[in-house]
């Protein structure tokens, strides 16, 4: 295990709708929440929002590309804001607490919109099986 308690690591990334709606294809979760501005419009959104599970994927991703030899056990999240198109939003793992004897690391995972306000958080356990 290669990490250290309070190690934190980032990245920042700008949805379009044309995310929004590549992710539904490739989900087949065609929601109009997220690929129909017409009918967002008309909802308390005001416009399209994010897949929660395309925030979570560019999550994962930034936990595979800084920690390739882990393995994710566990993680649990709540989407408590919307993401919408055009909003510059921040990717943030902290490593929390290390569980060396079993070789893993628990994270706090977040994403936060260009005003600080938190759009998804959670945790999640990962494990690297050759330390």
């Amino acid at each position: 295990m290669r990490v250290k308690e309070g190690e934190v690591i980032t990245r920042q990334k700008i949805f379009d709708q044309l995310d929004f709606d590549a992710f539904a294809i490739l989900s087949g979760d065609g929601n109009p929440i997220h690929v129909d501005p017409t009918f967002s419009a008309a909802t308390r959104f005001g416009r399209t929002v994010a897949h929660g599970m395309l925030l979570y994927g560019n999550l994962c991703g930034l936990l595979s590309q800084h920690y390739p030899d882990a393995v994710q056990l566990d993680q649990d999240f709540v989407f408590p804001t919307p993401t919408f198109t055009g909003q510059e939003m921040t990717f943030r793992a902290e490593v929390i607490e290390l569980i060396s004897d079993q070789a893993q690391a628990r994270l706090s995972t977040t994403i936060t919109g260009p005003d600080g306000e938190v759009v998804c958080q959670g945790q999640t356990l990962l494990w690297w099986p050759e330390s």
